[in-house]
């Protein structure tokens, strides 16, 4: 499946760049700075009750004066999110949220410090303690809702895959082609495959990062949540589930569950079109862990990507 012209090893270990050459990361969340601009901005008080577990900027746990739970995030940071673009993820969830789809509401979106703060219901449910054959059966099942669920909005812009161009604070080609041989590599064969497919096509709403840090789950393992929708688009849910697939293999799945999950997206999605979203992916990862991780991270994502363009 690898496009010809492309000899570079790309699992081989490499020396890392200088980072003063590389994209700059993007920074964490200040939740107190920003709990303190809303109410100095905006007359919008929050109590900060703690930080979210997992996540990569991060979120916060806040609460309403009425006593309401909420989670406090940043959107912005050279992601091009705009009031617009956040008040249509809003009106997408709420009809997201009425055909059964366990998705959070959004309280309040507000400008501060050059980005939008965004406050979204706090679902029941906790981060899942396990990562096995039932979670990603029921991960599988929740995406079924999502089928068809935006047919006949075409107004909704499809998401580009950014293979030949960088995205907007993410898949930057820049951090690839700077790192090295190994990840010029990469980009060599994403930009190649770019040609021939560059956005994601169809109906269903599609969660641009579905993993199981982004689910909750009550004590019996039944899905409660699905969070961290700032990444949504109009396309084919069988993108979400090979984003599932790439963080099986970083969370070392059970490779049974693995190859089953496999089998179900090979089985569903034209192989060029998957071929397209595994580099969307690789690109993805690689670039983020040149940014954010460090040397093992992208030796690790660099292995992950070249199995999973070669199967």
């Amino acid at each position: 499946m690898v496009p010809e012209g492309f000899p570079i090893d790309i699992r081989r270990t490499a020396m890392s760049p200088d980072p003063a050459s590389l994209p700059a990361p993007i920074p964490p969340l200040d939740a107190a700075q920003l709990v303190s601009a809303l109410y100095r901005e905006h007359d919008v008080r929050l109590e900060l009750v703690g930080v979210a577990p997992g996540g990569e900027v991060g979120a916060a746990f806040v609460r309403w004066p009425d006593g309401r739970d909420g989670v406090l995030t940043r959107a912005g940071d050279g992601s091009g999110e705009s009031e617009a673009s956040l008040r249509a993820t809003a009106e997408v969830l709420e009809l997201a949220r009425t055909h059964g789809v366990p998705a959070p509401r959004y309280d309040l979106i507000a400008a501060v410090d050059g980005a939008h703060v965004v406050v979204q219901e706090r679902l029941p449910g906790a981060l899942p303690e396990a990562v096995d054959a039932l979670l990603v059966d029921r991960m599988v099942a929740a995406t079924q809702v999502w089928s068809g669920l935006l047919a006949g909005r075409t107004e909704l812009e499809p998401p580009s895959l950014y293979l030949t161009d960088s995205g907007p604070g993410f898949c930057l080609h820049e951090s690839l082609s700077r790192y090295d041989a190994r990840t010029r590599g990469l980009l060599g064969q994403v930009r190649e495959i770019g040609r021939g497919i560059g956005e994601l096509t169809g109906e269903d709403l599609v969660h641009l990062d579905f993993h199981p840090g982004n689910v909750l789950v009550d004590a019996t393992g039944t899905i409660t949540g699905i969070v961290d929708w700032d990444g949504w688009g109009r396309g084919d849910r069988w993108f979400a589930l090979e984003v599932l697939a790439f963080n099986l293999s970083r969370l070392r799945a059970d490779p049974l569950v693995r190859r089953r999950l496999d089998e179900l997206i090979t089985a569903s999605v034209a192989p060029e079109r998957l071929l397209a979203y595994r580099a969307h992916l690789g690109l993805r990862q690689v670039d983020w862990a040149i940014r954010h991780h460090g040397p093992a991270e992208v030796d690790f994502w660099l292995g992950t990507a070249a199995d999973r363009l070669t199967t």
